[in-house]
C-alpha cells in the first residue's frame, strides 16, 4: 500500500493524504480521522520519513537544547511547562520534538542534532562550545539567555524582581539576604565572596533578577555590598538544602529575617527547613520566590512569588522556529502573586 494507492482508494488527492499525516492543521478533524482510520485498516503506515527528508531537505524535527540533563528538565516544574508549550505548537503543525541535554554533551552537540530543522536553546548552557557545533545555517531561538545575532525570548526578570522586592521591603527588614541560582562563573554552592566572578546579564537571567533586587534595596537605603549573597548550583532540594541550612543555622543576630530567592524551589526549600527549626513564617522569617509553580500555591503558608508563563514562552519560541511569527526578541510579562510567606 502506497500513498497513491490510498489516495485512489479514498478518492482524494495525494496532497490530502500527505497533509493528514504531516500537516493536520490543513484538514478538518473529521476528514483527517477518516483518512487515518482507512490507512490503518489498509495497512498504510504513512509517508516514508527518510525519503521525504532526502527529497525536501527537511526532517520536520525541531530540537530543544536543554541546559540541564533530561532527568532534571522533565522533573523541573518550570522546564516541563516550557516544553509543553513547545510541544503544543509542534504537534499542531506536524513536527516532532527532539530533546538534547546540554550538560551531558558539554564538548560537542550530539550527532542527532544534525537532523533537526531548527533549534530552541533553553537556559544557561554549561559551555558555549556546544552552540558552536550546531549547524549555523539553521534557525535558532534562545530562551532565558542571549545569543548574539539570534532572537531571544525572556520574561521581564529585572522589573519583576524589583517589584517583588519593593513589596517585601514595604515592611522594613533588619537583615535581608539574597539567594542566587547559578550566578557565579566558578562553582559555588554557598556564600558568594569577592573572589567569585558574577556572570554577565546576557549569560544568565539570575543576574538580571539580582539587579532588580539591588535596585529595590538601594531605594530603601541598603548598600549592595552589605547584602549577603548566597549561590545555589542546582535548583533542586538536595543541592539547595545544605546552603540554606547553613544560613538558617546562623546565630539569631546574624540570621536573615528576609530572603529574596531567585526561584520558588529555593524559597520552598527555605520554607521547609525554617519550619523544621521552629522558625515562624512570616513572623520570624519572610521570604519570596520566583516562577509561580503550583507547589508554592498549594501548601501553607502560600508562597509570595512572581508568576511567569513558561508555557507561553515555549509557544512563542516554537512559533518563531517554525516561521509562524517573526523571529525577533520577545518579552513575556509576569504577575506578582502575594501569598502568606511575605504578606
Amino acid at each position: 500500500m502506497t500513498l497513491k494507492d490510498l489516495a485512489r482508494e479514498l478518492g482524494v488527492s495525494t496532497a490530502t493524504i500527505s497533509n493528514a499525516f504531516n500537516r493536520p492543521d490543513q484538514l478538518s478533524p473529521a476528514l483527517r480521522e477518516r483518512i487515518l482510520g482507512e490507512a490503518k485498516r489498509l495497512g498504510y503506515t504513512g509517508p516514508d520519513a527518510k525519503a521525504r527528508s532526502l527529497r525536501t531537505g527537511r526532517s520536520r524535527i525541531i530540537a530543544v537544547v536543554l541546559a540541564e540533563s533530561l532527568t532534571y528538565s522533565l522533573n523541573d516544574a518550570v522546564a516541563s511547562e516550557f516544553l509543553s508549550g513547545v510541544a503544543e505548537i509542534l504537534d499542531a503543525h506536524g513536527h516532532t520534538l527532539l530533546l538534547l541535554p546540554g550538560r551531558e554533551h558539554a564538548s560537542q552537540a550530539p550527532g542527532s542534532a544534525n537532523i533537526a530543522d531548527g533549534f530552541i536553546v533553553y537556559g544557561l548552557m554549561p559551555t558555549l562550545a556546544l552552540l558552536g557545533d550546531l549547524p549555523a545555517q539553521r534557525p535558532l531561538v534562545a530562551v532565558d539567555f542571549d545569543i548574539e545575532g539570534r532572537p531571544a525570548v525572556h520574561v521581564d526578570n529585572q522589573a519583576a524582581c524589583r517589584a517583588i522586592a519593593r513589596h517585601a521591603l514595604a515592611t522594613p527588614p533588619q537583615r535581608p539576604a539574597v539567594i542566587n541560582l547559578r550566578l557565579t562563573a566558578e562553582p559555588c554552592n554557598g556564600r558568594v565572596t569577592p573572589a567569585h566572578t558574577l556572570l554577565p546579564g546576557n549569560r544568565t537571567i539570575t543576574r538580571s533578577r539580582l539587579d532588580g533586587f539591588y535596585q529595590a534595596l538601594e531605594e530603601q537605603g541598603f548598600a549592595r555590598q552589605a547584602i549577603p549573597l548566597w549561590n545555589i548550583e542546582e535548583n533542586t532540594f538536595e543541592v539547595c538544602s545544605p546552603v540554606i541550612a547553613e544560613l538558617l543555622d546562623l546565630p539569631d543576630a546574624e540570621r536573615p529575617d528576609l530572603l529574596l530567592c531567585m526561584s520558588d524551589r529555593i524559597a520552598l526549600t527555605a520554607l521547609t527547613l525554617a519550619e523544621q527549626r521552629g522558625l515562624r513564617v512570616p513572623e520570624d522569617l519572610r521570604l519570596v520566590g520566583f516562577d509561580g509553580i503550583a507547589e508554592g500555591q498549594y501548601r501553607a503558608p502560600r508562597l509570595t512569588t512572581v508568576r511567569q508563563d513558561s508555557v507561553e514562552k515555549g509557544r512563542i519560541a516554537a512559533r518563531m522556529i517554525l516561521g509562524l511569527t517573526p523571529a525577533v526578541d520577545s518579552q513575556v510579562s509576569t504577575q506578582l502573586m502575594i501569598g502568606d510567606s511575605c504578606p
